[in-house]
């Protein structure tokens, strides 16, 4: 079960990482965001923007070399985990990181196509840029998938 939140244009980087904050009001331990699109897409500016959010502990940055950070949060249990899957195999791969995805908030860019079997509920945020380089503007599409997502909005 699918169902798609929302579909917005963003601007500038200001607006995502606005977004990012406004995503991280509905994230709970268990949760799963997957975050695709090209190199200089935003992913990690959205990422930013949630780890604000929640209250991370630390500088969100994107993980490409060590390829999982986990960040504690002030007032809070529940550390939020962010995947860099840039350099993953496959969801073997993943798996092997150990994460423990029902007690945490994990975000993993690159991760499309790497979750089969993990869990039944997650969000997936595709972002879309203009490779001309003539605006800043990114095409944002969200997706929920399974129970968890069907009463929320954003």
């Amino acid at each position: 079960m699918s169902k798609q939140l929302l579909n917005q244009q963003v601007a500038d980087t200001d607006q995502m990482h606005e977004l990012g904050l406004r995503i991280s009001k509905q994230l709970r331990a268990g949760d799963l965001v997957v975050l695709a699109g090209p190199l200089g897409a935003g992913k990690t500016t959205l990422a930013r923007g949630i780890g604000e959010g929640l209250r991370a502990i630390g500088n969100v940055s994107s993980p490409t070399f060590v390829i999982a950070r986990t960040h504690k949060r002030e007032d809070s249990d529940v550390p939020m985990v962010h995947v860099d899957a840039y350099r993953l195999g496959g969801a073997e791969e993943l798996d092997d990181l150990d994460i423990d995805f029902a007690n945490s908030i994990v975000l993993v860019e690159w991760g499309k196509g790497l979750l089969e079997g993990i869990t039944e509920n997650w969000l997936e945020i595709e972002i879309a840029r203009d490779h001309s380089g003539e605006t800043e503007i990114r095409d944002l599409k969200i997706t929920a998938f399974g129970e968890r997502w069907s009463a929320v909005t954003l």
